[in-house]
């Protein structure tokens, strides 16, 4: 940081006014002020700042206006809020208005310090762009309209602090989203943490995300920090944020809101200086109608929404993105990359993909494992194959074979097709259904309708253990 950044302060107190321009003169800055809209607006349509603070309460207007004003006509200056203590409400539509960050009153010193680094680092132009990780880098590949949109949307919502709620089916890379978004922002040097909240078990999950004290529980024998603190300066990303029980989803806004936690057995709270990314493949909207998800929550992580299309949306980027996972995935096993056949392409083309680029990755690592030479046809797919106008994506519930009798009695079982193509499709619901569940077997019954032990004996017959 040096004198060349200029910041602008809006706010009608004095106090305020001062305190401010002494942290912010302490850390280089050169620092305009002012009392009220009308100042503001003068003062930006005659110079350039690198940041704006306002107040959210002005005598002659509000500072939502000012907000608004800045993010439509001067972009590339970041702005944040100055809320009251406790006015979240106030702050969320900030941030909904193009607000960078907030800040409550009284003014935690160090969190505005935070608060400013980051600001400053959007415009820092010398910070190369990190790619995102390798092996995972073809799921933001294509030239699909759903794709461009998509990345224009993350190279916007980069430049904010606000949480994003991303939304998508199983297998679209909602974690590479929300990768990129870090990558791309003013955080991308401080730590990504992901983590899966229905992996963690409940009574270990306040430990987990806060951290405890020494002798705070039985087998607590040392101070322990938590994923807010190991994410502390960088991202934190919540997949499967769905999976939260009600009790934890109170303590998770309070972090969101005070902008600090209070580890297990600790007598004070610790401010932490995060943005919250988080994820899931369920609806929450039905689960706040039946009273499994906080509608408070999710008005705080849902600040700013982004969906990933389906592939099945997106269906002119499959020769891409099926060639680049080929060649990736050839060049790891020390191997010319295999052509992908027309009869190939043409299989893909008309799947519907239940489990989109992860399901397709699999699909083609098993091809390459069983093609016979470099060529991969439509047979070495292995596709759940529609029978008589059936769907391939027709779900089944594994174990109650007469629900599939059903729809395809017509098909004709003198050579034994019909036991094959029960199979199949069982084996896709059930991969299905465990990568939904992150592997979880229990839950992953739960969600076939059957009971364990008949899962159990599934996975041994169709040799998926």
């Amino acid at each position: 940081m040096n004198a060349t950044h200029s910041a602008l302060i809006v706010d009608d107190e004095r106090d305020i006014r001062e305190l401010l321009v002494l942290t912010l003169g302490r850390m280089g800055l050169r620092i305009s002020t002012a009392a009220n809209l009308a100042e503001a607006r003068e003062l930006l349509a005659s110079n350039p700042f690198d940041l704006c603070l306002t107040d959210m309460r002005l005598p002659d207007g509000n500072g939502i206006e000012l907000v608004t004003e800045i993010a439509r006509d001067h972009p590339r200056t970041p702005v944040a809020m100055i809320t009251a203590f406790g006015s979240m409400d106030l702050a969320v539509e900030a941030l909904k208005a193009g607000a960078f960050d907030f800040v409550s009153k009284p003014v935690d010193i160090n969190v505005l310090r935070g608060l400013v680094r980051h600001a400053l680092e959007l415009n820092n132009t010398a910070r190369a762009p990190q790619a995102p990780p390798q092996d995972n880098a073809t799921r933001l590949l294509g030239g699909s309209v759903a794709m461009d949109e998509l990345r224009a949307t993350i190279a916007k919502v980069a430049r904010s602090q606000a949480p994003v709620y991303i939304l998508g089916e199983s297998g679209v890379g909602k974690e590479l989203v929300a990768r990129t978004i870090h990558d791309q922002g003013a955080r991308a040097n401080g730590p990504f943490i992901p983590v899966n909240c229905g992996a963690i078990p409940g009574e270990l999950m306040e430990s987990e995300f806060f951290g405890h004290r020494k002798g705070s529980f039985t087998g607590a024998h040392a101070d322990k920090p938590g994923l807010f603190q190991a994410a502390n300066g960088g991202t934190l990303f919540l997949d499967e944020v769905a999976e939260l029980p009600l009790q934890m989803q109170v303590k998770l806004l309070r972090a969101i809101q005070e902008k600090s936690i209070r580890p297990v057995g600790a007598s004070a709270e610790v401010p932490v200086d995060v943005r919250i990314l988080s994820a899931t493949h369920k609806d929450l909207g039905t689960l706040i109608q039946d009273g499994r998800f906080r509608h408070d929550l999710y008005y705080r992580i849902n600040v700013i929404e982004l969906r990933v299309p389906p592939l099945r949306e997106r269906r002119g980027d499959l020769p891409l993105l099926a060639t680049t996972i080929l060649s990736r995935l050839a060049q790891g096993q020390g191997q010319q990359p295999p052509q992908l056949a027309p009869s190939a392409l043409e299989a893909l083309a008309g799947y519907a993909f239940p489990g989109n680029v992860r399901e397709l990755e699999n699909i083609l690592e098993r091809a390459l494992a069983l093609a016979d030479d470099e060529n991969i046809g439509a047979s070495d797919l292995r596709l759940p194959q529609p029978a008589n106008g059936i769907r391939a994506e027709l779900p089944v519930i594994a174990g109650t074979a007469s629900v599939v009798e059903e729809e395809i009695e017509d098909i004709d079982t003198g050579n034994g097709a019909l036991p094959s193509y029960i199979e199949q499709m069982e084996r896709a619901a059930i991969q299905k259904a465990l990568e939904e569940n992150r592997w979880n077997k229990t839950k992953t019954a739960v969600q076939l309708g059957i009971t364990f032990r008949a899962l159990r004996y599934k996975l041994k017959k169709l040799g998926m253990e």
